[in-house]
């Protein structure tokens, strides 16, 4: 069965391809049932299980009652790209606006993840992508008309801070979807711009409820580091209990590699938390060397950045059995999974990827009335995402409490 669809998925990954750069649409595959008999869901496992694909997809029209076979059902629609009869054909056509030089690999990861979401739908769509050599006002807005004259009504932008505020700054008027920032990070009311960033403050503030002190901040230079660093220290010392909370920072340059002037019988640290805002290659170090000075610690706490299958193959279990990551991607339907991981994108753990997804979903659910894939509800233009405590057992990420 696995053998039979990875040859099926060559030519739908050639076609993935061509169709991002051309104007000509994939072509449809009709399936018609010429089976004179009825088949039940249990007949059509029994295709599936004989690799009977056809026979299988001939009989799977439309929904199935049971999830899993419905799964099956869905992905290999997409990966066939075959067409329903009982779906309008009416098309959604979604524009990504992509400052391709400032994004870097986020320029086809994210049309990867937007393409990889409607592949599973079955009404035909348009999905045509504007590069933009900056984010400056005058780049957005000539993008913008661009797209408008093109008749595009929902625009998915994949921006950094400086562009999500020039954005702001322009007030569109067209529904314009940011999954890299956060509508906390912005200054703006349009009704326009919607926002699918995902929110460390709100994860900084469950881990610290599990922090005691006094509280050792590493980050590092970047944005998000320095920002994340000055909301733990000012959070754990306005604490709401009355506790006098104690903080020390410490900021990483990105070439250190030794950390004994940080860690060695340093007493301001000693019995308290860890909360580290680096990178997972960093954090690695970083872990790695409070297990080496033998540092007497509560727990280490981090967000959304260092959840990265990575971190579980760099770092000891000894180093990390203390750990506790924010997490705030869920939900995920093993097709969407299966259909990025086709196109060589993931959704499991790059939250950029996430969240471009998510946006899909709600752009398509707006323009067909079809039920979301995620019950992610959209509040004053601000996804807002569930957040998971977890820990790095030996080979995956449990439940914070979990054995490990």
């Amino acid at each position: 069965m696995n053998k039979l669809l990875l040859l099926l998925l060559l030519p739908a990954l050639a076609f993935s391809k061509s169709f991002l750069i051309s104007s000509i649409p994939l072509p449809k595959t009709y399936i018609m049932n010429v089976d004179p008999y009825e088949c039940d869901e249990d007949c059509m496992q029994n295709y599936l299980d004989k690799g009977m694909i056809f026979s299988f997809l001939a009989h799977a029209q439309s929904k199935l009652s049971d999830e899993k076979l419905d799964e099956m059902r869905v992905m290999n629609m997409a990966i066939l790209n075959v067409g329903s009869q009982q779906i309008s054909s009416a098309k959604v056509r979604i524009a990504l606006l992509l400052p391709y030089r400032i994004i870097g690999k986020y320029a086809p990861s994210t049309t990867n993840a937007a393409f990889a979401y409607l592949m599973t739908k079955t009404q035909p769509f348009e999905l045509k992508s504007y590069k933009i050599e900056s984010e400056s006002e005058e780049d957005l807005r000539t993008a913008l008309s661009k797209i408008q004259d093109d008749d595009f009504d929902f625009v998915v932008a994949p921006l950094t801070q400086n562009g999500a505020n020039n954005m702001a700054k322009i007030d569109p008027k067209i529904f314009v979807y940011i999954p890299t920032i956060n509508k906390k990070d912005v200054n703006t009311n349009s009704s326009y711009l919607h926002y699918g960033g995902i929110d460390y403050r709100a994860q900084t503030d469950e881990l610290l409820a599990e922090a005691a002190s006094p509280l050792a901040i590493f980050y590092d230079d970047s944005t998000i580091g320095t920002k994340l660093a000055l909301y733990e220290e000012g959070t754990f010392q306005n604490n709401a209990s009355g506790r006098a909370n104690r903080t020390v920072k410490y900021s990483v340059p990105s070439k250190t590699t030794n950390l004994k002037n940080y860690l060695d019988k340093n007493y301001k640290i000693a019995n308290g938390s860890f909360f580290i805002n680096t990178p997972v290659v960093k954090t690695g170090m970083i872990m790695s060397q409070i297990t080496l000075y033998d540092v007497k610690y509560k727990n280490i706490l981090s967000t959304q950045i260092n959840y990265d299958p990575l971190l579980l193959s760099m770092t000891q279990i000894n180093d990390r059995k203390r750990m506790i990551v924010a997490n705030s991607i869920t939900g995920n339907t093993n097709v969407l999974v299966e259909t990025n991981a086709v196109l060589s994108n993931d959704i499991v753990y790059d939250w950029i990827n996430y969240t471009t997804t998510v946006g899909i979903d709600y752009f398509f659910n707006r323009m067909t009335n079809e039920d979301r894939e995620y019950n992610l509800p959209m509040v004053n233009n601000q996804i807002l995402y569930q957040i998971e405590l977890l820990q790095p057992s030996y080979s995956r990420f449990v439940p914070f409490g979990s054995d490990l």
